[in-house]
């Protein structure tokens, strides 16, 4: 497939302003094993995931943007596709024609603003937040740069070794109604923590384990959208 044709085949779609962020996988290698991430996703995303986050630390640039066509494909524009951290990969992805979104950003890797003048208007930019002082830098930033939070962790979990103390529901629901933003829930979340976290206020979950290391990614996806939409 030439470049031409690649371009017109996976020229991102505008997702920014109708982003349906209710369940977000977060990939991660290891869990998904033998499998591969490509078929963990490819399930996953039939059973009703809406946000594909790639996060692969140890993959280099060429290897990433591998994996991002392999899971564009997949994915199939039932999803919305997005690079964790690695903002140069997005943007040469999207210069390929790549259907990819965005990316979500933690608070030590490149800053907001540069990614949406590397990445344009019509990217999703996600922003891992966590305390009163990350509001607070937020508050001074330009409205366009941040589309939403990545909240947590929720509960301790061994995907993050290092994150900061957990926040609990309670305590989610105390940063999310001071954010001026919609907020994605992330960290040791379980389908029975889906349908508080919503009336608590999140726009969505964001899970890895529950899903990629899940007998059925498949199944497993399906109970977390269900859980999301029961009322």
């Amino acid at each position: 497939m030439n470049a031409a044709t690649a371009s017109r085949r996976h020229r991102p779609s505008t997702v920014r302003g109708a982003l349906d962020l209710s369940v977000t996988l977060v990939t991660d290698a290891g869990l998904c094993g033998l499998r591969g991430v490509t078929a963990v996703v490819s399930e996953a995303v039939d059973g009703g995931v809406r946000v594909v986050q790639l996060r692969d630390k140890a993959a280099g640039h060429d290897d990433l943007l591998r994996q991002l066509e392999a899971l564009a494909t997949a994915i199939d524009g039932r999803a919305a596709l997005l690079v964790n951290d690695r903002v140069e990969v997005a943007a040469a992805a999207r210069e390929r024609g790549l259907p990819v979104h965005g990316v979500h950003l933690g608070q030590g890797d490149t800053a907001a603003s540069v990614a949406r003048e590397l990445l344009g208007d019509d990217a999703v930019i996600g922003l891992t937040a966590n305390s009163r002082e990350h509001l607070a830098a937020l508050r001074r930033m330009p409205r366009r740069d941040v589309d939403y939070l990545g909240v947590g962790v929720i509960r301790p979990t061994s995907t993050k070794p290092d994150h900061p103390p957990a926040l609990g529901i309670e305590g989610f629901a105390r940063f999310a109604a001071e954010a001026e933003l919609p907020c994605v829930a992330i960290g040791g979340i379980t389908m029975a923590d889906a349908a508080a976290l919503r009336d608590a206020g999140a726009a969505g979950v964001a899970v890895v384990s529950a899903i990629c290391a899940a007998p059925s990614p498949r199944d497993a996806a399906a109970e977390f959208a269900t859980a999301w939409g029961a009322r």
